[in-house]
């Protein structure tokens, strides 16, 4: 049995920022994440990508902040669960929760902390009837690292953010990029639009709308694919690898049978604290929902600050909570 202060469900960016919170009020924490490592969709689906609203950095690499997050999180000496998910809660006669996974393993603490992102995740998959056999085999739904794709003929399907950024960072590392967009006008941020379109023009994609892919062809991997024009008809196309990136499809999964008030697959928070319908669980992060809610990385930093203060309140209801400035402590002062 694991037991701590704070019990963090996520090791996502606004999870392992908890434990910095929390260990300036030495509050001790633990981490429990269904993915294999720390960082969450950062470290899962796009590590190598660009961040630009993180306050003082102009752009960081997502794996890089999850790195500089570890490394401010250290000192804290945090636990972490991981390749487990968080499956069934039960009060205890002392007040505090028990929480078991589904490997079994059990943890207790008085407060527990949601910070599960969009809760578990699976790719949404294009409609392809034998797709699941080239899985890995040259078909992926995740771009974890880029470099398995330089000097390779791809196929990116979708008309996102992440289509269009992953064709654009991929457009200078890979030997051909073809976009395959089944409409003439996209869903990602203009500006990435335009530079894609730039790039078509200037030969070095290939842009392909009011078509998609419907068949892959191949023996031991992905060799084609086949693709439906809306007026040019079926035709094939070599490829090393068929990228759909189609987004996310969210689920709270066991999350939602714990008695928390949801609303569209989000938890209900009370923005003073961030606190849910029960009493010591709170949920911060994009797992959350409140009028005027932003799913910004940043916003969650910020709830977390906020969650942290009344996580004490409620584990030492007795005791004077005094709020220091680190600037002013340092961390070795607290």
């Amino acid at each position: 049995m694991i037991e701590t202060d704070i019990l963090i469900i996520g090791a996502g960016p606004c999870g392992l920022f908890i434990v910095f919170e929390a260990g300036l009020l030495k509050l001790n924490c633990h981490l429990i994440d269904a993915l294999p490592e720390a960082g969450g969709q950062l470290t899962e689906i796009y590590p190598k990508k660009p961040i630009y609203d993180i306050p003082g950095y102009p752009s960081v690499l997502a794996g890089e902040l999850i790195d500089n997050l570890k490394e401010q999180i250290a000192p804290f000496k945090p636990g972490f669960t991981l390749g487990e998910r968080a499956e069934t809660i039960e009060k205890l006669a002392d007040g505090r929760f028990k929480l078991t996974t589904n490997r079994g393993t059990v943890h207790v603490a008085p407060v527990i902390a949601i910070a599960g992102g969009l809760g578990c995740f699976e790719p949404r998959k294009p409609p392809i009837e034998n797709i699941a056999s080239f899985e890995d085999k040259g078909v992926e739904y995740i771009i974890k690292d880029p470099e398995i794709y330089r000097d390779k003929r791809l196929v990116i399907a979708g008309g996102g953010d992440s289509a269009l950024d992953w064709t654009i960072y991929l457009a200078e590392l890979a030997k051909e990029v073809t976009l395959v967009h089944r409409r003439t006008s996209f869903r990602g941020a203009l500006d990435s639009v335009e530079k894609v379109m730039a790039l078509n023009e200037a030969g070095k994609i290939k842009l392909v709308t009011e078509a998609q892919v419907v068949g892959l062809t191949g023996t031991d991997k992905l060799d084609e694919v086949i693709i439906k024009h809306k007026t040019e008809g079926t035709f094939t196309k070599a490829v090393d690898h068929f990228i759909p990136l189609f987004g996310l499809s969210p689920k709270l999964g066991p999350i939602g049978e714990w008695g928390l008030n949801i609303d569209k697959n989000a938890i209900e928070v009370n923005t003073l604290d961030y606190s849910t319908n029960i009493p010591g669980i709170y949920a911060i992060g994009d797992i959350n929902t409140y009028p005027g809610k932003l799913k910004l990385i940043l916003c969650g930093f910020h709830e977390g600050t906020i969650m942290c203060q009344a996580a004490f309140k409620h584990i030492y209801p007795d005791k004077k909570l005094s709020f220091k400035y680190t600037t002013v402590t340092g961390i070795e002062g607290l």
